[in-house]
């Protein structure tokens, strides 16, 4: 029987892909599993970050840290050699979890071969982690890595870690996604956790959150807003589809 090979090897993308995209089982995020990880977003290592617009990354910082404070998350922060050149924790951040543990990490780099960063992890109890960190490639990346081969889910936000180069971006994010990495907008990651606008937290709740951190949304309430207390529209919206 002959064997048309160029014909088999056409299937082959196909296959490859039907593998691929059952090989890591899509999983939600659930506020009762999931926990919050502030990952060496110094003020020293900021500056390394050059795959961003420099406010828009500061406030994706302080907005990921703020997500523990929406949710009530479990949060766990970690600093890489903070009294040399890569600095403390921004002090907006520390000031949102003055109880929260913060794991000073002398001289590993992987977060994970800290010892006492493992027991933190460990003793919230929870499997889902969502992340973010300086660098991309190397704090977030190794990290995430290392807690996929330990069984966790971790989600990256992908918009509060940083990095030097928008390839070495795109390489790392491509690493900790053939990993089984979830990698997630902080949109996504507040939809996901809410579930539901009538949830607690929910519309009320959630709403500011989006105004001062994802501010398109947050207009887009003020305009509804400022539409219902004017009661009126003008002649050329009246006549919009």
């Amino acid at each position: 029987m002959k064997v048309n090979y160029p014909s088999l090897l056409s299937y082959l993308p196909m296959v490859l892909t039907a593998i691929n995209a059952t090989a890591v089982p899509w999983e939600r995020l659930d506020r009762n599993n999931s926990m919050l990880l502030i990952l060496d977003l110094q003020v020293g290592l900021y500056q390394l970050v050059r795959d961003f617009d420099a406010t828009l990354y500061r406030d994706n910082m302080i907005a990921h840290a703020a997500l523990g404070k929406l949710f009530d998350l479990p949060v766990v922060m970690s600093t890489s050699a903070q009294t040399g050149a890569n600095g403390p924790l921004p002090a907006e951040i520390l000031k949102m979890y003055p109880t929260m543990p913060l794991i000073q990490r002398q001289g590993e780099v992987n977060a994970w071969d800290s010892p006492e960063f493992r027991a933190a992890i460990r003793a919230t109890g929870k499997k889902q982690i969502i992340v973010a960190g300086i660098t991309t490639d190397v704090c977030t990346a190794f990290l995430a890595l290392s807690l996929r081969a330990e069984g966790y889910s971790v989600w990256a936000n992908v918009e509060a870690s940083g990095t030097t180069t928008a390839l070495i971006r795109d390489t790392a994010n491509d690493r900790m996604q053939n990993a089984g990495v979830q990698l997630v907008s902080l949109f996504s990651i507040v939809c996901d956790l809410m579930r539901d606008w009538r949830n607690n937290p929910g519309v009320k709740e959630v709403l500011p959150w989006l105004d001062q951190y994802y501010p398109v949304y947050g207009y887009l309430a003020r305009g509804h807003a400022a539409a219902v207390r004017n009661g009126t529209i003008s002649s050329g919206e009246a006549d919009l589809p």
